[in-house]
């Protein structure tokens, strides 16, 4: 892969210099074309970062670019490469954030860059019916968006799922591309690499730490052009969090509405009261860009599976006994209906053999 000499001190100052996110802006403001990082770095690079490794300092301009060769060489012999701020396809919609990654570093199909995104979100405690309910939406928003989202269990998870068999899906990690967090996805990893695109700023050996989460987060909003969050608490929350940088940014966000008092819902009841948009099909977040989505989800079912279905959406979430009783069926006869109507996607079981339909 090709890079200009403006890319390569870029992906340098962003792979090989110890330094914050603030204090590499400044050197790049300061530096004013990127080749200078490597030329003419002691012109400048005193007056804005004194406490930098001596090392940023020390080595010449031609030691600068054997090392950005180096890093470029590693990167490539990983099946990685670098998207920075100069390169073609750096999404503009990421680039007009307050403080935009200067570099993306990727892994698998880069040409989802230029696709349109939308974001999905949530907590690591989403409720059963809300992680079904996201794996829909993920999967009917995939077919007109590249999805966006964490690497989380529980919300992220289920967006994950549903867009990944379709590949248009892109998973920002909070660490470099080597790690994996949780380390029990690592063959989920591979699967996202394999049919969609993994994104980090951090170069690939870095490590996690707690406030890179937070960084992570704005790339998901700056990303995406609006958000929805499935599950989130209050007041602390990272898909909260999002939703507050995408509000910033000027996005559209979404929420899944919950019933009072559920606490995995709060915020995002929460989100809804301050003017998100309410979510309850995918048609509600295609039909706000304009994307006709209509689908018809009506099919012929049994006599038993209809009685069942219709009494749980006329009553929400029920436990099964309870339904077997109104219904008067055995309950072993109703196990077997619930079944079949979780395996076609129409109901979902909660916690307590509770059941609810989709």
């Amino acid at each position: 892969m090709e890079y200009t000499r403006e890319e390569k001190a870029i992906i340098w100052l962003c792979g090989c210099v110890q330094a914050e996110y603030r204090e590499r802006a400044a050197l790049l403001r300061a530096a004013g074309d990127p080749a200078r990082l490597f030329a003419g770095l002691q012109e400048f690079a005193r007056g804005v970062i004194k406490d930098a490794s001596a090392r940023v300092y020390t080595i010449d301009g031609a030691a600068r670019e054997r090392e950005a060769d180096a890093f470029l060489s590693r990167l490539s012999s990983r099946g990685y490469f670098a998207v920075t701020l100069l390169s073609e396809d750096y999404p503009e919609n990421l680039k007009a954030i307050p403080d935009p990654p200067l570099v993306l570093f990727g892994a698998g199909n880069r040409a989802l860059l230029q696709k349109r995104r939308f974001c999905i979100v949530g907590s690591r405690l989403t409720p059963p019916w809300a992680e079904k309910q996201t794996k829909l939406f993920s999967e009917r928003i995939s077919q007109s968006f590249a999805v966006v989202t964490g690497f989380a269990e529980g919300g992220d998870r289920a967006a994950i799922d549903g867009a990944c068999a379709g590949g248009n899906l892109i998973c920002v990690l909070p660490l470099g591309l080597d790690g994996c967090y949780p380390a029990a996805h690592a063959s989920l990893k591979e699967k996202v690499k394999r049919s969609g695109l993994l994104l980090s700023e951090y170069p690939p050996e870095e490590k996690l730490m707690k406030y890179y989460f937070h960084a992570r987060n704005r790339i998901l909003a700056g990303l995406s052009e609006g958000v929805l969050v499935v599950s989130a608490r209050e007041p602390r929350s990272g898909a909260l969090m999002t939703a507050s940088y995408a509000a910033d940014y000027g996005r559209d966000v979404f929420a899944f509405p919950y019933n009072i008092g559920v606490a995995q819902g709060s915020g995002c009841n929460g989100l809804i009261k301050k003017g998100a948009y309410l979510a309850s099909c995918p048609e509600d977040v295609l039909s706000a860009y304009g994307i006709d989505a209509k689908e018809d989800r009506r099919e012929t079912l049994p006599p038993e599976e209809a009685r069942v279905l219709a009494l749980l959406r006329e009553n929400g979430e029920m436990h099964a006994a309870e339904l077997a009783e109104k219904l008067g069926m055995a309950v072993f006869e109703l196990t077997a209906v619930l079944a079949s109507l979780e395996m076609k996607n129409l109901a979902v079981k909660s916690g307590g053999n509770r059941y609810s339909a989709l």
